[in-house]
């Protein structure tokens, strides 16, 4: 089955139940066992071992602890910790109380989640969970639906990652364009400039980080968002109380009056130096030839787990010497370390089951089978940008990674751009990075999508199917802009192209977005 056109079943069975049930947990339970069984050909005994490997490769692979996703559980346990102990300082109190007096609209409490998006632009793990922490009680102020935070923070993230040069995203891409320039004797480009050439000609990031301003400024609320930003505004419900949130301590805790906006500043600012500085020296100390050392091939090089790992326990301890100087009682720390704990099972649990059905997929080479299907069919060049764009959409959708869909079809893009192209391998490339972001976006087991949940402390399923429109919308957008440029043979062309549809977007549902607060009125 492997290789096949049922390798895409089990991702689809566990997307649609997922969208259909809202139960989360158990779409990807029967997605799991979909695809165990399609790889063991229906055998009871081998469905079942194959699923126990998958799950022991979860902590445990080739002899070894499997670091990534286990420092990845550690580091989310170690922020629910960090959160309880800013709440029951009076942190979260103090900073709401400050934020109050400064951001007094709606729209700006989004602007201010959008920028501090766009500013942590070092790995999207990170950027999701402490813009997250930040924005939470500036947005819970101003009514602004967890939905909304969610769908900010997600499409900040990931967009700005992939387009900056200095991030986890971008050095793991500008390492593979090095790879792929090499292999097909393109030397007219460095890899760095070959990288910078391609962010404007990525549609996708330029349309949803437009989309995310204009929703913020006009208040452009689509489809279910529409629920979720009424009832906040009507009610002052930032989320549905009938739902598990993710990332959120949920008890009473008790709150301290003697709490500054320094008990949430001060632990923040010490997560990012900490992780910043984790990241620059696992990436050093890898480096064996320190005359090459430059940002770049730091940020290549880097252990993005470990790092998020130890900047956390970093973060931990100014937190913890924090909480103890403003005299609060010490018997209040195993409080928050067991609801802090607690908070985060939620998240785990479905990055838990995300993995495993990703690493199922995997086995039967799910992608794989998508990307071949372009390369075996006589393709006008035109065409060419616009299916790389929706082949590495569909892909990154399906299997939840848009790191993986770089790594199979960025080489694939290279391999047909040679053997045909050459010139339309940049554009071709921007295509598959800008579709991955877009499949990631709408990905219910993408694990970038059910951290920006967790960030915002927003129900995971309430997020994925509020920013399935804007994230479709500007997909939409992008696809344009990609069969301008295949049919034109001009970047610039094509950006124009999507600049004017944005605003034609903004426009008219501007226009709409008046009307309705008139016909309130």
């Amino acid at each position: 089955m492997a290789g096949t056109i049922f390798s895409i079943i089990p991702p689809i069975i566990a997307i649609l139940m997922v969208i259909l049930t809202r139960r989360v947990l158990l779409s990807l339970g029967v997605g799991i066992i979909s695809a165990a069984l399609l790889i063991e050909e229906f055998s009871i005994t081998g469905t079942g071992m194959v699923i126990l490997k998958a799950i022991q490769g979860v902590f445990y692979s080739d002899g070894e602890v499997n670091t990534w996703n286990v420092y990845i559980i550690l580091f989310l346990l170690i922020l629910g910790i960090v959160t309880a102990l800013i709440s029951i300082s009076g942190g979260s109190r103090a900073f709401g109380e400050w934020a109050k007096k400064r951001v007094k609209t709606r729209a700006g409490a989004q602007l201010t989640a959008a920028l501090l998006g766009i500013l942590i632009f070092i790995d999207d793990y990170f950027n999701a969970l402490a813009v997250g922490q930040v924005s939470r009680p500036i947005t819970d102020r101003q009514k602004v639906s967890r939905a909304k935070l969610a769908y900010i923070i997600d499409s900040t993230s990931a967009p700005v990652c992939v387009v900056s040069p200095v991030s986890s995203w971008g050095a793991y891409i500008i390492a593979m364009i090095a790879t792929i320039l090499t292999t097909h004797g393109v030397s007219e480009y460095t890899p760095l400039g070959a990288f910078m050439a391609m962010v404007p000609m990525n549609y996708y990031v330029i349309a949803a980080l437009a989309l995310v301003f204009a929703v913020a400024v006009f208040n452009i609320n689509i489809g279910p968002m529409k629920i979720h930003e009424n009832r906040a505004i009507e009610t002052g419900q930032v989320v549905d109380p009938n739902k598990e949130v993710l990332g959120e301590v949920k008890e009473d805790l008790p709150t301290s009056d003697k709490g500054t906006i320094g008990n949430l500043v001060w632990p923040i600012i010490s997560l990012i130096i900490g992780t910043v500085s984790s990241m620059l020296y696992t990436g050093y100390s890898v480096i064996e030839d320190k005359a090459d050392v430059t940002i770049f091939t730091i940020f290549e090089n880097t252990d993005v787990s470990a790092s998020l790992l130890y900047g956390g326990l970093f973060g931990l301890a100014i937190t913890i010497i924090l909480f103890l100087a403003k005299g609060i009682k010490a018997s209040y720390l195993p409080l928050a370390v067991k609801e802090g704990i607690k908070s985060m099972l939620p998240a785990i649990y479905i990055l838990l089951f995300a993995w495993v059905i990703v690493d199922l997929i995997g086995q039967l080479s799910t992608g794989e089978y998508l990307a071949g299907l372009v390369e075996k069919s006589n393709l006008d060049l035109s065409y060419l940008p616009v299916v790389m764009f929706v082949l590495a959409g569909f892909m990154a959708f399906a299997t939840g990674t848009s790191w993986g869909t770089f790594g199979i079809m960025l080489p694939i893009a290279g391999e047909i751009t040679a053997a045909t192209d050459i010139n339309m391998l940049l554009p071709a490339m921007a295509a598959v990075l800008a579709g991955s972001v877009l499949g990631d976006h709408c990905s219910p087991i993408s694990d970038t999508t059910i951290l920006s949940s967790t960030g915002a402390g927003s129900h995971h399923i309430d997020h994925v199917m509020t920013q399935l429109p804007y994230a479709i919308i500007g997909g939409g957008i992008a696809a344009v802009g990609y069969m301008v440029l295949g049919f034109t043979g001009s970047s610039v062309i094509g950006f124009v192209s999507i600049i004017l549809l944005v605003g034609a977007f903004i426009t008219i549902f501007a226009k709409k977005q008046k009307q309705v607060v008139k016909e309130r009125a």
